[in-house]
């Protein structure tokens, strides 16, 4: 691992790779720069240990951001699995589910168009981060139900959406 010891406030733009494993190192998560253009972490969601994955594409100002859930996809769950898919990446605003053909992965992905500057703010890096660990915990309920408890897609969806009141 490349030590980090930038520090950047709250007004400060910087490389994407740089901004997040700075965030990362804040918040005491697991990272590891592997070049300037790519960087690895972990963080805990509700549901899972997610491994969170930057990209950085300079000739087109794009960042893409990746979130594992560690969700392999079985020869015999993928039509249910790619249906669910479907009807999970119908209710997304940003970012969309697949499954990775390497490894039959499942995987969040995002790709960020930074401004010409290729510069990511931390509100902009907190937001990326937040929102993949958001919607992996908020769709891994429905991707369990299918994989490993043999529901209907749609079934599993609607029970994943249910919002409790209050919390235990």
């Amino acid at each position: 691992m490349r030590p980090r010891e930038q520090e950047f406030s709250a007004q400060d733009d910087a490389a994407p790779v740089d901004m997040l494993a700075a965030l990362f190192e804040a918040r005491n998560w697991t990272c590891e720069v592997v070049s300037d253009d790519e960087m690895v972490g972990e963080v805990q969601g509700s549901w899972a240990k997610y491994q969170l994955r930057a990209i950085w594409r300079a000739q087109d100002n794009v960042l893409q951001f990746l979130c594992l859930p560690d969700i392999r996809v079985q020869d015999d769950k993928k039509q249910r699995a790619y249906e669910l898919l479907s009807l999970v990446n119908e209710q997304m605003w940003l970012g969309h589910f697949d499954i990775w053909s390497n490894g039959e992965v499942l995987l969040y992905r995002h790709g960020a168009l930074l401004g010409d500057d290729g510069m990511l703010s931390l509100t902009q890096a907190q937001s990326l981060v937040e929102n993949a660990i958001d919607e992996c915990d908020r769709f891994y309920p429905a991707f369990q139900f299918v994989l490993w408890g043999d529901k209907d897609p749609r079934d599993a969806l609607d029970a994943a959406m249910v919002d409790a009141a209050g919390e235990a």
